[in-house]
């Protein structure tokens, strides 16, 4: 395998892995509502035998400012939806109407704010591990093309530094998300 191309396969992983943490903090509430809470949700619907995602299954709006409104395009969903939203670590009691669900976001508590930021530190955290985790893959076959002589020692060095570089770029771009995570939940 070419040099460019491990460096490629690492560079995807680590952008995999910042991926991931963009849609994970889009489920983090930050006192305001939002439908990126709860769009990614996944809900067992025993009618149709499998699990969705709530956007799969319903329309999903903000009124009146802080309420969530979920809209079910088949009303036959509501009890399914309804209890994968409690079981969920929202924190926020469905109100079901018969038709539709509204969710309103309460304000959140300083203590609340402050679980929610280390609970984004860990998950940033995770990603970290990830994107080192893909530095280690590349570097690994990096060393074995080197072992194997089919590059040579100064593409592999060049390799490694880019690997470090890409590794470098990709923890900052993670630093960045949580640091405006944090602020957005810390904002009252």
């Amino acid at each position: 395998m070419a040099v460019d191309d491990i460096v490629l396969e690492a560079e995807s992983q680590m952008e995999k892995a910042v991926e991931f943490l963009k849609s994970e903090l889009r489920g983090i509430r930050t006192g305001r509502a939002s439908p990126g809470l709860v769009d990614s949700l996944r809900v067992e619907v025993e009618s149709y035998g499998s699990t969705m995602s709530l956007r799969e299954l319903a329309s999903i709006a903000v009124a009146e400012g802080n309420v969530i409104v979920i809209k079910p395009f088949d009303p036959g969903t509501l009890k399914d939806i309804a209890r994968a939203i409690e079981k969920s670590e929202l924190g926020i009691n469905p109100q079901n109407d018969g038709k539709m669900i509204r969710l309103p976001v309460p304000p959140l508590s300083t203590e609340r704010r402050n679980q929610l930021v280390l609970r984004v530190r860990q998950l940033a955290e995770a990603q970290k591990v990830s994107i080192r985790n893909a530095r280690r893959d590349g570097n690994k076959a990096l060393e074995a093309e080197k072992k194997a002589k089919t590059i040579a020692e100064d593409d592999a060095e060049r390799g490694e530094e880019e690997i470090q570089k890409a590794t470098d770029e990709y923890c900052k771009k993670i630093d960045k998300l949580v640091e405006d995570k944090s602020k957005e939940i810390l904002e009252v």
